[in-house]
């Protein structure tokens, strides 16, 4: 595998995220199936290309590993500790792949002069942070003639709709305040469209959305790990008060754990965009 860093030429905005190493290590992956959906878009596409937005550690083409002979990967993320963490965790299984890392804002990437044109485009979990209509258009002029884009998410534990949530939702809000927080002084704002809007409103027009259940099991220092990489719980607003909140959590949940599985039934969301015309 041979890697290749580029940056834009705007510097990118302040890491809300956490350290790498808990990000990899705490936030859930990409389900197998739809992962397999991802897979299938790419199955008559020789030496496929794969551009990933918002890669994080890299969880979008750590599932398609197996899967499909990706041939190229484009990264883009604005924390280059998280996209040193997702090639390192690529470069034992790519072989001579080619990956190229490109540090900032999504609707900024440029694709290097020899890189083919993404097959398929991603962007798990992150779409919500993004200028939408700005990253589309990029899409549509970076992409290769039948391209696939698909935009991915299941909600966060601050949106997840069960007793043991709602406890831990109260308990953030106890320390800073009603309103979720995105980054340090920051309210999040909802984004004003839906995902499949946004995508039908772009050249990628003809959107498929399929919903895959998944079922997953918390432990309190899964959770506490969890908290650490969210915009919404991060240890900067808690300042000198986090340990506090910390031992706090770890009392509510395992004292939650004592009555039942901290159990988190999601639903995993695939969009999947194609322009008109295009097969697939």
């Amino acid at each position: 595998m041979t890697t290749e860093d580029h940056l834009a030429p705007s510097p990118p905005p302040p890491d809300l995220f956490g350290s790498a190493q808990a990000y990899a290590r705490h936030r859930p992956g990409v389900p197998a199936e739809a992962a397999r959906l991802l897979a299938r878009t790419l199955a008559r596409v020789p030496g496929p290309a794969l551009l990933d937005l918002g890669t994080g550690t890299g969880q979008v083409p750590l599932s398609l590993l197996g899967l499909v002979p990706l041939a190229h990967v484009s990264l883009v993320d604005t924390g280059m500790e998280r996209m040193r963490a997702a090639s390192d965790g690529l470069l034992p299984e790519l072989g001579a792949s080619h990956v190229a890392r490109f540090v900032g804002r999504a609707e900024d990437f440029e694709p290097e002069g020899s890189a083919p044109r993404p097959h398929l485009i991603t962007c798990c979990r992150a779409f919500h942070w993004m200028d939408r209509p700005a990253v589309l258009a990029m899409a549509d002029r970076v992409a290769a003639p039948g391209a696939a884009f698909a935009v991915m998410d299941d909600g966060s534990l601050w949106t997840h709709d069960a007793d043991w949530t709602h406890a831990l939702r109260a308990l953030i809000q106890s320390y800073l305040g009603p309103v979720r927080r995105a980054g340090a002084g920051d309210a999040y704002v909802e984004p004003a469209r839906s995902y499949a809007e946004d995508l039908a409103a772009s050249a990628f027009s003809r959107v498929r959305t399929c919903a895959f259940p998944v079922s997953r099991v918390w432990s309190p220092d899964r959770v506490l790990g969890y908290l650490a990489t969210t915009s919404f719980a991060g240890p900067a607003h808690f300042g000198d008060r986090h340990p506090a909140f910390e031992d706090e959590v770890r009392r509510l949940l395992t004292a939650r754990a004592g009555r039942g599985p901290l159990t988190e039934e999601s639903v995993f969301t695939v969009h999947l965009a194609r322009r008109p015309g295009d097969l697939g």
